[in-house]
């Protein structure tokens, strides 16, 4: 299996959550993965992940739009914007996300939005 790069890897995340591919986005995730977002409680585990994205998860629907990704080492930085719904409404933000990788997969991950939750 050829191992995917750092953008290759980030952009397909992005690409999943918006198509709702959630076995698709837990694969590219490291197994003990953690995912931080200021004032929430970090996720942590692939089987926690997947729990938050098929139930815990505010957003409903929507799409991310990639402005800039810069790839440092084993870190990405990614700014964009979403816009969908959440809780019945329409929403629509900008986000800056950070992913740190180890062995290919995503075992870090930062979101910071103006929202409170996301």
């Amino acid at each position: 299996m050829v191992e995917a790069d750092p953008e290759t890897v980030v952009r397909s995340y992005y690409d999943a959550v918006d198509d709702e591919r959630y076995d698709d986005l837990v694969a590219l995730f490291a197994e003990d993965v953690r995912y931080e977002r200021p004032g929430q409680g970090a996720i942590e585990g692939r089987e926690e992940l997947r729990e938050f994205y098929l139930e815990g998860r505010p957003l409903e629907e929507g799409s991310h739009e990639v402005d800039d990704l810069i790839v440092d080492g084993d870190t990405v930085a990614v700014r964009g914007s979403f816009s969908g719904r959440q809780d019945g409404e329409e929403v629509a933000f900008s986000f800056a996300d950070f992913h740190e990788f180890e062995e290919g997969k995503i075992a870090r991950r930062y979101s910071f939005t103006d929202r409170d939750e996301v």
